[in-house]
């Protein structure tokens, strides 16, 4: 089970991440595909987030306040897709810095509940 809990949230992880990365390739132009930045319900994480945490983790209290924090990502990432879009495209690079904090929210709340998790079941490896 443990190993199964790993790689469900090794995965969310690489998925998380992808965003960030497909989020500063857009605001430098590399014309990557925005649909997965603006709609947080087409993200990897996204689908993640409503398929297993909001349901197989839901007794978590963290899989709410994933799901919140995942939102206010895809926000602001919109926000700095509109500046780029406007011209205003050092403005929206200098944007991502904003963009860490929710990342490094999300990553907490990932390892918060997969470490929640591993404590219901002790009994079974690490």
């Amino acid at each position: 089970m443990h190993e199964d809990l790993k790689q469900d949230f090794e995965m969310a992880q690489v998925r998380h991440l992808l965003f960030k990365s497909k989020l500063r390739s857009a605001l430098y132009g590399s014309g990557t595909d925005e649909a997965p930045i603006r709609d947080a319900q087409v993200c990897a994480l996204g689908v993640w987030i409503r398929e297993r945490a909001l349901i197989t983790y839901a007794h978590l209290p963290e899989s709410r306040e994933l799901d919140k924090v995942h939102q206010q990502i895809h926000q602001e990432a919109n926000r700095l897709l509109d500046l780029r879009q406007q011209g205003k495209v050092e403005q929206a690079i200098a944007g991502l810095t904003s963009v860490q904090g929710y990342v490094d929210e999300i990553t907490r709340l990932l390892r918060t509940m997969e470490q929640k998790l591993r404590a219901e079941s002790p009994g079974l490896g690490r």
